[in-house]
């Protein structure tokens, strides 16, 4: 029986492993994801690798809503698996992607978190090569959860990691924070502003790709999704064993989205990122690396923001816009949930 993609709706027979889940599979996963090696239709996918390292990552996406200003859950599965490859200096390469759907959830939704999949797959050079699908009943699956496992090769004399942040090294983030949580938040709870807010989501994969290529010694990447750049910095100062001192003026806010924090209450140093990323390289590297980061489209409001120093207890501190100092502690509790 065809489906009716505009109408339908997912059933517990498209999760039962017979012709109604051949067809959900051919109709909408196999059509939006082809390539090589998913059309054999095996139960994995076989490839070549090139010698050198190979980084691997998974993750498990259950934002509500399912769609929001600036992406979808389709978009970010892929866009978090991406950036989380980029971050260990990787290019990604292949992307499994599972599907956990809801009796009930509308096909023309399936379809259209799909396309988002598959255009952020082909925007990040990725190919989703192997899958698979499972259906529970109304009421125990929200809709959909996505997880994807992503492989990507790291380049030759490559290799940041989050203990070798070392005392004298610039702290960097690619552009302003707080985007993609705010976007959420907003959509979440009805909240209209003057200024459109969207989330930041998208894939770092070519960013990284210039910054490794400029310079290879980049001491640490990491993308501050949840917690936010306070939770991520406070792991890499725990990770290095040192502190951190961060210049708040120097820190990229758009305007709406500061607006948006003190009315909710909310820290934007908290809040989640899913299209930035942070970098810790050697003070002599710094203004190098910035100019590469803001001559890509995925770094044009890149700046310095602060530096690593000695400090046995590992905090990081702020130097305020009046002149004061205060701690960047860790989120206590979740600020946001259900934010990826």
């Amino acid at each position: 029986m065809k489906l009716d993609l505009e109408n339908g709706v997912v059933e517990m027979a498209h999760g039962g492993g017979g012709r109604a889940m051949a067809r959900l599979v051919e109709d909408i996963f196999v059509r939006s994801f082809d390539n090589p090696l998913l059309s054999q239709r095996n139960d994995q996918a076989c490839f070549d690798l090139s010698a050198g390292r190979v980084a691997m990552t998974t993750d498990s996406y259950v934002i509500q809503p399912l769609f929001f200003p600036g992406g979808d859950i389709g978009s970010l599965a892929v866009h978090g698996t991406v950036n989380d490859l980029a971050m260990a200096g990787a290019r990604p390469l292949y992307l499994s992607a599972g599907f956990i759907l809801e009796e009930g959830l509308p096909l023309s939704d399936l379809v259209r978190i799909v396309a988002s999949m598959a255009r952020a797959a082909a925007e990040a050079g990725v190919a989703i090569v192997t899958g698979d699908t499972k259906v529970v009943e109304k009421g125990k699956g929200d809709g959909v959860f996505i997880n994807t496992t992503g492989i990507g090769l790291v380049p030759s004399g490559v290799a940041p990691s989050g203990e070798k942040a070392r005392p004298g090294d610039a702290i960097l983030i690619s552009g302003t924070l707080g985007d993609h949580g705010v976007a959420v938040m907003s959509c979440r709870e009805n909240l209209s502003f003057e200024v459109d807010l969207l989330s930041d989501s998208q894939s770092l994969g070519g960013l990284v790709g210039a910054m490794v290529e400029a310079v290879p010694d980049i001491h640490v990447l990491r993308d501050p999704t949840r917690g936010g750049l306070a939770a991520t910095l406070n792991e890499i100062a725990r990770q290095s064993g040192v502190g951190m001192e961060l210049q708040e003026t120097a820190i990229p806010i758009r305007g709406p989205v500061r607006a948006a924090c003190e009315f909710l209450g909310l820290d934007p140093l908290n809040v989640a990122n899913e299209g930035k990323l942070i970098a810790i390289c050697a003070e002599g590297d710094a203004n190098h690396l910035l100019s590469i980061m803001r001559a890509h489209p995925a770094g044009r409001d890149a700046a310095i923001i602060g530096q690593v120093v000695e400090d046995a207890d590992c905090f990081v501190t702020l130097k305020t816009s009046f002149g004061g100092t205060r701690m960047v502690d860790w989120l206590m509790g979740e600020q946001l949930p259900r934010i990826c």
